[in-house]
């Protein structure tokens, strides 16, 4: 996390990528949402002049050139302390928002889970496909933990739900393997 929000630089990129083909505009929108930009306009995005930014930068500005179309990046600092902070104010509720769709990703899991146990779903099939949806979670809390610089509030409960929905699908997985080894005998007691 920046020391000094008032000095804080950020990198603003303005983009331009003709409109035909659409699926080269698609991209490079796709990678700006991908790394956290701010939109401030149409083709004007920013982040924070911080190192965790660069790849998600180089890869916009490659899929730019590569579309044919143009970018200009610019480094850029408010006029004053409160420039810093509204910037700052409108990075963190993109993240807020960010957060708060994994959070309720986070609710879909449990209830998926939830539903498989009370029908008594216990496949090594459905075994699998909920821990790779905890690894999707994993991953993506990873990516939005990198991208929060300034500390969301909303990231802290995140790393809480994560958690329990590690815990879920271990008390799912013991579920899915004590089912899968029980005898014939086990169901006349």
């Amino acid at each position: 996390m920046p020391n000094d929000e008032a000095t804080l630089r950020w990198l603003v990129l303005v983009i331009k990528v003709p409109a035909e083909p659409s699926r080269h505009r698609v991209a490079v929108w796709r990678e700006l949402r991908r790394i956290g930009a701010l939109s401030l306009g149409q083709g004007v995005w920013a982040v924070p002049d911080v190192p965790v930014f660069a790849d998600g930068v180089s890869r916009v500005l490659t899929l730019t050139e590569q579309a044919g179309g143009q970018a200009m990046t610019l480094t850029a600092s408010g006029r004053g302390v409160e420039d810093a902070a509204r910037f700052q104010a409108m990075f963190t509720a993109a993240r807020s928002e960010d957060w708060t769709e994994f959070l309720a990703d986070c609710g879909k899991f449990e209830a998926e889970l939830a539903k498989e146990i009370r029908i008594a779903k216990f496949t090594l099939a459905e075994l699998e496909e909920e821990e790779q949806s905890l690894e999707r979670l994993r991953r993506w809390h990873r990516d939005l933990t990198a991208r929060d610089v300034f500390g969301a509030p909303e990231a802290a409960m995140a790393g809480k739900r994560l958690k329990e929905c590690a815990a879920a699908c271990e008390d799912y997985a013991e579920r899915v393997f004590r089912a899968l080894h029980e005898t014939p005998e086990d169901h006349d007691r």
